[in-house]
This record gives C-alpha cells, structure tokens and sequence, in this order.
C-alpha cells in the first residue's frame, strides 16, 4: 500500500515538474533557446553517446515511411494547434498593430479629466480658443495653431459581407485636421468642404461597409451626405469617415467637442504644452500623445485574445500530446525487438532515450512548421473588423508575425517532449530478454 501510494507522489510530482519546464520552454527567449540548441547538437557530435544517439535516430526516422499513417497523427495535431493558435495570436497582434501605429509622439490628444476615451470625454467650446493660445503647439505657413477640435458620432451602416447593420464612426473635425493627423492622405476625390453635408472616407470603412463609394449619398441623422473622397492612414482611422465638425454638431445637435487633437512642435513642445496645460486651473483635462492613447485602447482586448488563444491552444495541445503519446507508445510496442537489439548491441539507455525524443522531436518540428505555413498562407494580412472602444468598428489585418511563428514552434517542440518522453523511457527500462521474445 504504502509502495503504491509512493508511485503516485511519483508520477504526480514527474507531471507537475514536466508543466514547469514545458511553461518555462515557452517562456524563454530565442537569445537562450539558441544556446541550448547549440549545446545539444555538440554532445551529439562529440561525445559517444551522442554519436550513438544520432546513429539510432537515423533508424528510426528511415522507418518512419513504413510508419506514415501513425506518424502523421503527430504532424497533423501538432499543426493543427500551433495553426490555431498562431491565428488567434495573430488577430490580438494585428488588432494592436493598428492602433499602435494610429498617432506618434509628437501629436497631442486632450480628453477632460478622468476620461479614459472619446465617448465620455467633454470638452466645452469656449475651452478651444484657451488651449490654442498654450505654447507648444506647431503652427503652420499663416501662424494659425495646429488644433483640430473633433466629436465622433456612432451611426448604423450596411455591412458589406452581410447586409446587416453595423456601428461605424464618423469623426467630426476640424479645418486644421488634415495638417494635425499628417498619416491621414487624400487618395481619392476631394476633401469635404466646411458647412456642407459632405464625408471623406477612409479605405477601410470603404471596404467594410456598402454604400460608401466615391460620389454616393447616404443617408445619417435623417440627412443626406455624399461622398467626396477617400482617404488612407494605415491605422485606425482608416475605419472612419471624416466630415465637419460645425455640420456633424449641427445635426445630431451637439453643443460641445469630445477631444482635441494637437500637432506640438516635437517631443519638447509636447513636453512644453502638457506642462502649460497642467499649471492652468481653468484647463481640467488630460493631454496624451495619440501614440499613447490609441495604444492604450487596444491593450483590454489584446490581453482577452491572447488569453483565450493561449488557453484554447492549452486545450488543444493536451490532445495532441495524447496523440503523440498514443503514436509513440504504438511505435515502441512495434519496435520492442529492434530497440532491444539495439540495446544488446551496445546501444545504452541514453542513446535509446535521445533516438526516440529526436524522432518525436522531428515530426513535431515537422508539424509546427505545417501549422505556421498554413497560419501564414490563410491569415496573414486577412482584413476583419471589431468592436472598439468607441462602440464602433475598427478594421483591422491579421499579423502573423515572425514572433508568433516562432512562439509556435516552440510549442510544437514542447508537444513532441512531452509525447516522446515516457515512451522514450519505457522503452529504455524494458528488459532485453522480455523485448526479444515479443514477435
């Protein structure tokens, strides 16, 4: 009794430190990962077990032919998990891509107090003409401040893949806008002119929503508005359509602004313009660089994906390790007599070992590299839209990156260690003698 409770503190202990390792594997960095790799290619170059290692591998893996369709099952889970979660990685990534990219450092946005984004920011029209005279802002050729006051209006659009209404938004600006957001370029048609019912669209609210195309007339806040251009800005306003602020305000009867966008002479005159800001107390408001604010706007949602992605892959990867336990647990039964002739030939318990975690090793590289290929081919660059914190659609592009690959490999070696390795022991612990009269 008390030998059979001593196994099972054993064989959970063996378990809760091969989580350990597995989650510290994923965890490291390439810079330390490389070493390890190289460290393990040396041994099996130098040292004599090492050679033996490579020379049972090779063995095995001129077998594997024989043993395709069991072989596969590996490659095909282990892809199947490093595909999925690559994807789902990728979307979180290519989401905060976008608004990481929307904004830089040398561009202020000025919220009220407290507010954490536009929609429930207020900032009343006589405080416009206080924060244009603070120092810091750039001005341009006429000396007229760099200022953009702008509201966003949450309105419903056809959805171009279905038909369905869907929040878009449209972004009441300025006439210094297009000199204050300098990613945002004309690419078709016209600027919208002051006073009018007029919008300019960004390409992604183009390619998203029906409706939309240069010349056409859409109807918003029970009036009539056309479309005179495009614009692209390769970051999140690309998912909006620009008009007058004046004429938005007018029509859904808007009596003051949600943010103020500012252009300030570089990283000093932002220093110089939060700073003045600050020391005025008729100013109570928050000033950020848009880098800043729309990164922080992306970080709830990035976190929720990467979690679900992670532990859905988590899932995921305890089936294929099965499966992988399951194939080489199959492997050894059929190969008792061969691994046993290879043991009573010279071939000790480590070689043994290294064969087989090699053989398992490569068919999970095999897999990961199949599931990383296929990520790639399908996602990368796919255009998706989502819920911002605006309440409206952001459009965005899948980023598989070269870091999410490698993440993925990484748990598609972690699979294959932990599928190779206690049928790796087993067959090192079975006797000779029992091993060569199994048929």
């Amino acid at each position: 009794m008390q030998s059979k409770w001593k196994n099972r503190l054993v064989n959970l202990l063996s378990v809760v430190l091969l989580a350990i390792g597995l989650a510290a594997w994923i965890a490291l960095p390439w810079t330390l990962l490389l070493p390890i790799a190289a460290l393990l290619a040396v041994w099996l170059v130098v040292t004599r077990s090492g050679r033996l290692s490579l020379a049972a591998a090779r063995i095995g893996i001129a077998t594997l032919p024989q043993r395709w369709g069991s072989s596969s099952v590996i490659v095909v889970g282990i892809a199947g998990v490093v595909g999925v979660l690559v994807a789902m990685l990728a979307m979180g990534q290519g989401f905060q891509a976008t608004l990481n990219n929307t904004g830089d450092d040398s561009t202020a946005i000025v919220l009220r107090g407290g507010s954490q984004a536009e929609t429930n920011s207020v900032i009343t029209r006589d405080l416009v003409p206080l924060i244009s005279n603070l120092p810091g802002i750039a001005t341009d050729a006429n000396g007229r401040p760099l200022l953009s006051p702008e509201l966003a209006q949450v309105v419903n659009i056809a959805s171009k893949s279905d038909g369905t209404d869907v929040n878009a938004q449209l972004r009441g600006v300025g006439e210094q806008a297009w000199a204050v957001h300098t990613k945002v370029k004309l690419v078709q048609g016209r600027h919208f002119t002051p006073g009018l019912r007029e919008i300019v669209v960004g390409k992604g609210a183009l390619n998203q929503f029906r409706g939309l195309e240069l010349g056409k007339t859409l109807t918003l806040g029970s009036q009539q508005w056309t479309v005179v251009g495009v614009f692209a800005s390769g970051d999140a306003h690309d998912s909006e359509m620009w008009t007058d602020a004046q004429t938005l305000a007018t029509t859904y009867n808007r009596s003051a602004y949600q943010s103020i966008t500012a252009r300030t002479a570089g990283k000093p005159g932002f220093a110089q313009f939060k700073a003045a800001m600050a020391a005025d107390p008729r100013l109570k408001l928050d000033v950020d660089t848009t880098r800043a604010y729309y990164g922080k706007q992306g970080g709830g949602l990035n976190k929720l994906i990467s979690i679900l992605g992670t532990v859905i892959g988590a899932i995921m990867a305890v089936g294929a390790v099965f499966g992988a336990l399951n194939t080489m647990y199959a492997a050894v039964a059929t190969r008792a007599r061969e691994i046993a002739t290879m043991r009573a030939i010279g071939f000790r318990g480590v070689p043994v070992i290294m064969a087989l975690m090699l053989e398992t090793m490569l068919l999970a590289l095999l897999g990961g590299l199949l599931g990383g290929l296929i990520a790639w081919a399908v996602f990368n660059g796919y255009t998706v839209s989502t819920l911002g914190n605006n309440f409206s659609q952001v459009v965005f592009q899948f980023k598989v990156s070269p870091e999410l690959l490698w993440s993925g490999l990484k748990w598609a070696l972690g699979i294959g260690l932990v599928g190779g390795l206690f049928p790796a022991l087993r067959a090192a612990r079975l006797p000779i003698t029992t091993a060569l009269r199994e048929v």
